[in-house]
């Protein structure tokens, strides 16, 4: 159990570590701020004021968790703790693995926080919202966290430092959160009229962002806004399957990227 070793020594430098607490911080306010200027208009089912905040979510959370998976995996590179570590006959898979479980720990306290500082200003001060969907939204939000970890420990073992890791951190949001709506236009304008629907739901599953924002949607009720092409998607989401489907397609995320950042980390040990 060498990787619950690490995934504890990965709590302990977490929760030392000032980003994530200045993230909370950053993220309670926004929350904050949206809960209280959209409550009076409604924060039940899919509303302007919940698509302000699922915005929010898929704007901040990916870039939060990039930044501080991909710097947690190359600080082991850089202040020499993966040589130290390594002399205890540890794979890369148990370290990556322990890492993992350390930071999806860190930020389960940190989003849960933030939400739950938010909820408790706008109870107080009155604010009428829905806590099962503050509720929806936390774990909704884990979900997409626990993903792009995934993508930020692969990512961690791509740079060779800190500054090389924000690069590709900052890349990598770019792509799948601002970007992804201009290059998926641009590569469906390519493709015939028959092949446009399917291309369009297999793309939907490549893109960890685009896939929590459909069903986050679908399952507030708003999936019609997606458009005929989404049609035969939305009472299947809204249902188990949809649920145990999303469930997969996150775990097979997780689970593809640890593995590639496995192989990569293990043919880069000794650089």
């Amino acid at each position: 159990m060498k990787w619950l070793i690490i995934a504890l020594r990965e709590i302990k430098l977490g929760m030392r570590n000032p980003w994530a607490y200045s993230f909370m911080v950053l993220f309670a306010c926004f929350t904050l701020a949206i809960v209280l200027i959209q409550s009076n208009s409604g924060l039940e089912g899919y509303t302007h004021g919940t698509g302000s905040l699922l915005n929010l979510i898929l704007y901040l959370l990916p870039l939060m968790t990039l930044l501080l998976g991909s710097f947690a995996v190359t600080a082991e590179k850089e202040e020499g703790g993966w040589r130290l570590l390594s002399v205890y006959s540890l794979s890369g898979w148990q370290l990556l693995l322990g890492k993992y479980v350390g930071l999806c720990l860190v930020m389960f306290t940190v989003v849960g926080a933030g939400f739950g500082l938010s909820g408790l200003i706008g109870g107080i001060l009155g604010r009428n919202f829905s806590l099962s969907l503050l509720a929806f939204f936390y774990f909704s939000s884990l979900a997409l966290v626990f993903i792009f970890l995934g993508v930020a420990v692969f990512a961690g073992t791509l740079a060779k430092g800190r500054w090389h890791a924000l690069t590709i951190s900052v890349g990598i949001w770019f792509v799948l959160v601002l970007a992804w709506p201009t290059l998926l236009i641009a590569v469906l304008g390519f493709l015939p009229y028959p092949a446009i629907k399917p291309a369009l739901q297999v793309m939907s599953f490549l893109n960890p962002a685009e896939m929590v924002r459909i069903f986050m949607v679908t399952r507030m009720g708003g999936g019609a806004s997606f458009g005929p092409e989404y049609a035969g998607w939305i009472g299947w989401m809204q249902g188990a399957g949809g649920l145990a489907g999303f469930a997969g397609a996150g775990l097979a995320w997780i689970a593809c990227t640890l593995l590639a950042g496995t192989v990569v980390w293990e043919r880069r040990r000794y650089e």
